[in-house]
């Protein structure tokens, strides 16, 4: 067995526009550089380290970071907590959103400064859910930073669209019993029991595993995943911007998503030029082990061929 390399486990803080981001790489720094955009209150722990180790033995140098207000990344609890819930319904009634902390496009801008700061002209820019709203708007904006757009589990923001399963929307945004370790663990396992893969499912020990690893990781800091709603709640419909893109394309997209549903995806692909759908029958809303070697295979293969046709 060959000693880990050193890079494999390297983590370190970044400063970007005034902001610090917890980032990790995996990989040769000389590779091809793939940035890692995660979703909703997640932290960057949740891209699993199978997939990003998986990747680096394909070529690539892997980064994977926190978002603003997720982890180790800065909270801007400065900002004050927005009124989501009269949010939404300005949203419904076709009103403008009315000032929030910040928006999608934002933290577009956060995921170029980070690319600045590690000195990366360009990267393969991987987003899940909200950071696949967020890799959109980098391909789609930032045109020249990106090498390809993947958008795993997203979706255009397209009003027209299916609702997720009111208990999905119901367990994502619920807070937990109390802020004990104990209630914020149990919440954690209701979430991805409640929006995980039934054809790809984690083991108890898994989720077990996982759920403690986030809660354990940082401190509990319930603001910034409201800021970040009302990031996405305030976004406009992401389909004309879309058109804008010009580097290859792919959409993933679970068949049995029950928070984004999988015509997200349809319309995601619709609306970038040349886009590769890819629906994975008894996928839903997770990064499970058993999922990791789909995930591997299409993102793999496709950033892959991406860069066999740019050599």
């Amino acid at each position: 067995e060959m000693a880990p390399k050193p890079e494999g486990k390297f983590m370190s803080q970044i400063k970007a526009h005034g902001l610090s981001f917890e980032y990790d790489s995996f990989g040769r720094d000389t590779d091809p550089a793939v940035l890692l955009i995660m979703g909703f209150s997640a932290q960057m722990t949740m891209w699993p380290e199978k997939f990003c180790k998986g990747l680096a033995e394909k070529g690539f140098r892997v980064i994977r970071f926190d978002n603003r207000d997720a982890g180790k990344s800065t909270h801007l609890v400065d900002k004050g907590i927005p009124d989501v819930g009269a949010l939404m319904a300005r949203r419904m009634a076709g009103e403008a959103a009315g000032p929030i902390p910040y928006t999608l496009d934002d933290m577009a801008g956060d995921t170029v400064a980070i690319l600045d700061g590690l000195g990366l002209k360009t990267a393969h820019i991987v987003g899940a859910s909200m950071g696949g709203m967020i890799a959109q708007l980098v391909a789609a904006r930032h045109r020249d930073r990106a090498r390809s757009l993947v958008s795993i589990m997203s979706t255009t923001g397209n009003p027209a669209l299916p609702q997720g399963k009111p208990e999905a929307m119901a367990v994502l945004t619920a807070p937990p019993a109390s802020d004990s370790r104990e209630d914020r663990i149990a919440q954690g396992k209701r979430i991805w029991r409640t929006i995980g893969s039934p054809g790809f499912p984690a083991t108890d020990a898994e989720l077990e595993e996982v759920v403690i690893r986030e809660v354990d990781r940082v401190p509990f800091e319930p603001t910034g995943a409201v800021r970040q709603m009302a990031a996405i709640l305030a976004a406009d419909a992401r389909n004309d911007i879309l058109k804008n893109v010009r580097c290859p394309a792919l959409v993933i997209h679970g068949a049995d998503d029950p928070l984004l549903p999988v015509e997200g995806g349809r319309d995601t692909a619709a609306s970038i030029p040349g886009a590769k759908l890819v629906i994975v029958p008894g996928m839903a809303h997770d990064f499970t082990n058993a999922i990791v070697p789909v995930y591997l295979e299409h993102v793999g293969g496709f950033i892959t061929a991406v860069e066999r046709k740019t050599a």
